[in-house]
């Protein structure tokens, strides 16, 4: 219908480019599992990478022919995509990505945004939980608001062994924070105070020395 709206981005490219550019993208997306590029284009690169982790579900010849077609080196993510990606997502009804709004990252300041696979090694909600339930757990609070509950219960519901790995993500935050402790400015305060007198010292030592 004349006037109506656009059923995708075009990107300000003609078919055949923009069609290269997603097949670019979503390639990166399922080899680096985690990929920063425009809001525009994330979100329909996004459109691409549900349709062929739906297809890698599938697992028929159909879907293998149609994801050999899209990837530029099928070689490197078909045997990934049907095999530990079908796995992943075997029980998720659907949500395999998601894009995070970031700063912008060209001169242009267009909206950037990261786009990447949930459930994965690189996937940056169930990292941001991990540390935010670490840094209440700091705080001696064991209870959790509601917005960190929500987003537990978010990256663990599908996840295989969610609450496990949630736990192990967790306790390697608190071993990381032990084995590299921040200072507090009392510390700070204390350290500048004995410098300050070993350097006010140094120099009488060095004036009594000259008479």
């Amino acid at each position: 219908m004349a006037g109506g709206a656009a059923k995708y981005r075009h990107l300000s490219r003609k078919s055949s480019h923009r069609q290269a550019l997603l097949r670019n993208l979503v390639t990166s997306l399922f080899k680096h599992e985690s990929i920063t590029t425009t809001w525009a284009k994330a979100k329909e690169a996004q459109r691409l990478a549900e349709k062929l982790i739906t297809l890698g579900k599938k697992n028929t010849e159909t879907s293998r022919r149609t994801a050999l077609s899209t990837f530029y080196t099928p070689h490197e993510i078909l045997p990934k995509l049907f095999g530990p990606l079908r796995e992943r997502y075997a029980d998720r009804p659907g949500g395999y990505t998601r894009v995070l709004r970031v700063e912008p990252k060209k001169d242009d300041q267009a909206p950037s945004a990261i786009l990447e696979l949930v459930d994965g090694p690189k996937d940056m909600r169930f990292a941001l939980t991990a540390k935010a339930v670490a840094r209440r757990r700091s705080q001696g609070l064991q209870t959790l608001n509601e917005l960190t509950l929500l987003n537990v219960r978010k990256v663990t519901q599908f996840r295989k062994n969610g609450v496990e790995e949630l736990e192990k993500a967790i306790s390697k935050i608190k071993l990381d924070e032990v084995n590299s402790p921040v200072k507090s400015k009392a510390t700070m305060k204390n350290e500048k105070t004995a410098e300050h007198a070993r350097v006010v010292k140094e120099a009488e030592r060095q004036s009594e020395e000259s008479l």
